[in-house]
């Protein structure tokens, strides 16, 4: 669509692009306020979670189970929370909502990327809005190289 973000995304857009198939991208969001927050997006355009096909309905199944298992191995998370909101989209004067799924892993236990620590202070509760998600680019890097390489290397469960 041609008003849709998502779908005319740029090569900038697409380099935190973790893992693809069929019909969804992953990416390491922008936001890490959470480490290894993660955006699934189908890759076509579509406004709803009742719009998707069967097939891809049992995808994003596997890929949620694969994803939260990315997670939990990868960076110890805890558990994940999976959120659809489109509320953004309807604040646009001519809305294109378009089926995007943020996971954000939870952490009972720090994280410690090159020699820093994050602590998930919220664990336990509902996630917090508005919350920094600004970390050292060389730790997104890392949370980038981690989680690409785990879900590349699994493949089966697609």
């Amino acid at each position: 669509m041609e008003n849709c973000e998502w779908c005319n995304l740029s090569e900038e857009d697409r380099q935190f692009q973790i893992y693809e198939s069929r019909s969804w991208s992953v990416f390491l969001s922008d936001e890490q306020d959470y480490i290894g927050r993660c955006i699934l997006v189908l890759k076509r355009h579509c406004g709803s979670m009742s719009e998707l096909s069967g097939d891809e309905w049992e995808e994003l199944h596997k890929l949620v189970c694969k994803v939260e298992a990315c997670l939990k191995t990868v960076l110890g998370a805890t558990l994940c929370n999976w959120s659809c909101l489109m509320n953004s989209f309807c604040k646009e004067s001519d809305p294109h909502p378009h089926l995007h799924i943020h996971v954000r892993p939870r952490y009972a236990r720090s994280v410690i990327l090159n020699g820093r620590t994050y602590t998930d202070s919220e664990f336990g509760h509902h996630y917090a809005l508005h919350k920094s998600g600004a970390i050292p680019a060389e730790d997104k890097d890392e949370v980038f190289n981690r989680l690409k390489k785990w879900l590349n290397s699994n493949e089966s469960g697609n």
